[in-house]
């Protein structure tokens, strides 16, 4: 039995294109792909619950009990994705998209003052599906959610620090992602997004950030000291962020940290991706600094390490209080039953195979097994808050 795993970052209007486009540059992709996939959703609200209880299903099979997610720029059709997790039993932070800028002028709120009040309704709103319910039963939240700083004026960005604080929200967002995106962030403002984002007040301990890849080690520390997370996409980031997240240097500076799949620009909606992807990425970091015979300390991180950012470090993040061991009694229980081992045939699971006995009690190498080679065949189960939903 292992606690569900936690998805900090995806799109969910892009499940509608997911595993396609990722050949362009990220601000071209979002053009071509991204904003037309978001404004048909919202065009057709069918489409879009049709849509979000497939990617919903998608994520129970692949054992992920709590998600951050960005949805779109209509409200209605942002209330069917969080009424989508609430009856699927999944825990989600929802984001209904701020946006006063946009390449695509049929993708866009008007003015920052409507994109607030369409912020405003939408966190009363995803705040009331659930208000009959005992505190427990009420899996859904609403996000302040900014796209990134190139699509949101100042005004709206000041005004959505304010909003987030009133409202005692969660904030997420996209943060020093693309080399694009830095240099137009760079040319049109003057700074950098981190510094926009800090002076609007959206840097709190109640702020995910996705990326951060070009982040450097003084504005790590900097994250740290304010108290937001960071979603690491090890996925997404080899397709659009040119460079690979600092994960040592970031699991070193005490910040913290969890995984994202970014659907769609990562292509899989299972976390065992994203862990794999982040172990994968950091031993080529390692590789690159022993070849060039850089001094210090690896930059490598195990299976382990991987596992505890996919399960309690994404539930830190999210504000869920799981302590050191999140099975514990007293604590909700979120967790999947993983089976490596089926007796009546005398043989390994799916992709997992044993040539001797097994032990009768699991044993690491059982599990470092199952890590590297595991899928949907090994989950049997998997509940939150306790109730049992596959």
């Amino acid at each position: 039995m292992l606690p569900t795993f936690c998805d900090l970052h995806l799109h969910a209007p892009q499940m509608l294109y997911l595993g396609t486009g990722l050949h362009l540059p990220l601000l071209e992709w979002l053009e071509k792909y991204a904003y037309k996939a978001e404004e048909r959703i919202d065009g057709d609200l069918g489409l879009a619950s049709q849509v979000y209880k497939r990617l919903v299903r998608r994520l129970i099979e692949n054992g992920t009990g709590a998600a951050l997610v960005f949805g779109t720029i209509r409200t209605e059709t942002n209330l069917l994705l969080a009424k989508a997790f609430q009856e699927a039993g999944v825990r989600a932070y929802v984001g209904k998209l701020s946006m006063d800028l946009s390449t695509r002028p049929s993708y866009v709120e008007p003015s920052a003052a409507e994109a607030i009040d369409d912020a405003r309704t939408f966190i009363s709103e995803c705040r009331a599906l659930t208000s009959h319910l005992p505190v427990h039963e009420r899996l859904v939240q609403p996000v302040v959610t900014p796209r990134f700083v190139p699509a949101c004026t100042r005004n709206l960005l000041s005004q959505l620090g304010g909003l987030a604080s009133e409202t005692s929200t969660m904030v997420q967002s996209h943060l020093a992602e693309a080399k694009d995106q830095l240099e137009w962030v760079k040319q049109n403002h003057g700074i950098d997004d981190i510094d926009i984002f800090a002076q609007s007040g959206l840097l709190t301990p109640r702020t995910v950030q996705a990326h951060c890849t070009f982040l450097s080690p003084s504005s790590l520390t900097r994250l740290r000291s304010l108290g937001t997370a960071i979603a690491h996409c090890p996925l997404s980031n080899a397709y659009f962020s040119a460079r690979p997240f600092p994960l040592r240097e970031a699991m070193e500076s005490g910040v913290k940290l969890g995984l994202g799949t970014d659907i769609a620009g990562g292509y899989q909606t299972d976390i065992m991706a994203s862990m794999r992807m982040a172990v994968i990425t950091s031993r080529m970091r390692e590789g690159g600094r022993l070849e060039k015979e850089i001094s210090g300390d690896p930059l490598d991180i195990n299976w382990k390490e991987a596992l505890y950012l996919a399960t309690t470090g994404g539930a830190t993040a999210l504000g869920l209080e799981v302590g050191e061991n999140p099975l514990q009694e007293g604590r909700p229980f979120d967790a999947q039953q993983i089976d490596l081992y089926d007796e009546h045939k005398g043989g390994g699971i799916g992709n997992i195979d044993f040539f001797d006995p097994p032990p009768s009690s699991v044993s690491e190498d059982m599990v470092e097994k199952w890590w590297c080679l595991g899928d949907n065949r090994n989950r049997s189960a998997v509940y939150v808050q306790g109730k049992h939903i596959l």
